[in-house]
């Protein structure tokens, strides 16, 4: 059955690109004037086709799907389709780095394909329903992020009202969240089940500042039977951020945060676990220059244990704009608290919460776990349609008590306790093309050259290869 549903969208792909592989025209001085097609987002629900309303806007194929106006005198009101597909091949020839029992070498393509509707009325009621089915054809060793049949990927509704000089919205039911670089709260692109959340939400803009809250319950995959996918009072997150505009190249957000998981499983300890949070993020860049830096701290309790952990991350980057490939050269450095000792009534693991498999590499070599993580990296762009990105990175662990983690945060059986800070190197190479901006593609490699720490566990070195496209209508 998985095995049809990839080749019929093996062929939907095939019929994308004969109909919407078309080379951007030049721009000229009168199609500036005119207003440009939204940018097919992460987030779907984000865009806004109400520009179709102007016949002077070019068309594509199934227009009249996208922009389907529901008042003659508002173009605001309207109802718009759309759906996503993206294919993914990867081989790996070491899950967990070989280390028993997903010691095997795995071949697959993974697929997900997603349709949605979107209903406008007047700019202040915002109706948005999303499906989502994902395939995991080959894969042996499966896990809930991989499959998932056909369910409800999102489903709310959105209110927008101006408050003052500001602006009021709230958004209530399924939905998806991202905050910055997607660290600890994000999408989940990178595997095939995008994770979202079953929340209430409010924010209120007002100048230079953006106030947010919301309560929520991730949603789990079930993957036995058709729309099962669930959340629970027994695993929530919930914040209040504030985000401010210092001045025009420089951002400043803060969040305080709760997290409540029922059953959770460490290395060194399992039990109910909660957490309370306190994030940090600076941004800022130049003329030539970029730099990020964000700061977590969690305090809580799980079992009988408190806990008291902490995180860091950083990314920075100098842009050769006027010269050839316009190269930038970056450095990303990565510290996460890890356990310090196992009989003490301290537990020192941080959580990454909600982690993006793009942040490290999509291999999952890598956990916000016990970790520093050093990345310096050369990205270059021949064109504005593609660029690559390589990269080499050093970890070590930030405590020898602690196991080696891999993402989200899973723990290598037999590495708690080890001897040796260094757990291993690997080089990157990452390549995206936009074919079109309807189509884009990428492909990685990866190669993790492993530390005796993980080969006394029974690891060997692991190389990953993804190759990807997709697809936005």
């Amino acid at each position: 059955m998985e095995i049809c549903q990839l080749r019929i969208s093996l062929i939907l792909f095939l019929i994308i690109i004969l109909f919407f592989n078309k080379p951007a025209k030049a721009e000229t001085n009168q199609s500036r004037d005119i207003p440009k097609r939204p940018t097919i987002l992460s987030n779907r629900w984000e865009e806004d086709w109400s520009v179709l309303a102007n016949p002077q806007v070019p068309r594509e194929p199934f227009d009249s799907l996208k922009y389907i106006p529901l008042s003659t005198t508002d173009p605001k009101t309207y109802l718009s389709l759309g759906a996503n597909l993206r294919n993914r091949y990867e081989y790996i020839n070491a899950i967990n780095f070989g280390v028993p029992p997903d010691n095997k070498a795995q071949s697959y393509v993974i697929t997900r394909m997603e349709a949605h509707a979107d209903l406008r009325i007047a700019n202040q009621v915002h109706i948005f329903a999303q499906l989502q089915n994902d395939l995991a054809p080959g894969k042996t060793i499966v896990f809930p992020v991989d499959k998932d049949k056909l369910d409800l990927e999102q489903a709310f509704i959105l209110i927008t009202e101006p408050v003052g000089t500001g602006i009021f919205r709230f958004r209530g039911g399924r939905q998806q969240m991202a905050f910055d670089l997607q660290r600890f709260v994000s999408i989940r692109d990178g595997p095939n089940v995008r994770l979202s959340f079953d929340a209430v939400w409010a924010d209120y803009t007002i100048n230079n500042w953006k106030f947010i809250s919301f309560y929520s319950r991730p949603v789990q995959t079930l993957n036995v039977h058709y729309f099962d996918d669930y959340s629970t009072d027994a695993f929530t997150f919930s914040i209040f951020r504030f985000e401010n505009k210092v001045m025009e190249n420089l951002t400043v957000s803060f969040y305080l945060g709760h997290f409540k998981q029922d059953n959770a499983s460490y290395a060194t300890v399992s039990g109910n676990e909660r957490r309370d949070i306190l994030d940090v993020r600076f941004a800022g860049t130049g003329t030539y220059y970029d730099w990020e830096l964000e700061a977590m701290g969690q305090i809580g309790n799980i079992a009988n244990k408190n806990i008291r952990a902490w995180a860091l991350g950083s990314t920075m980057g100098y842009t050769f704009a006027n010269i050839c490939l316009q190269p930038r050269v970056g450095l990303q450095v990565d510290l996460a608290s890890g356990n310090q000792n196992q009989n003490s009534k301290t537990f020192g693991t941080f959580n990454p919460l909600f982690p993006n498999g793009y942040y490290f590499t999509l291999a999952n070599y890598t956990s916000y776990a016990n970790l520093i993580h050093i990345k310096p990296s050369l990205t270059v762009t021949p064109s504005s349609s593609w660029n690559a990105m390589f990269a080499i990175a050093a970890q070590w662990r930030q405590s020898t008590a602690d196991a080696v983690y891999v993402e989200p945060h899973s723990p290598i059986p037999n590495t708690a306790g080890l001897p040796g800070y260094y757990t291993g190197t690997y080089f990157q190479t990452r390549i995206n093309w936009q074919m079109t901006p309807h189509i884009q593609n990428a492909l990685e490699i990866a190669y993790f050259k492993i530390s005796n720490t993980i080969r006394r566990a029974g690891g060997h070195d692991s190389i990953y290869i993804g190759i990807e496209s997709k697809f936005g209508w």
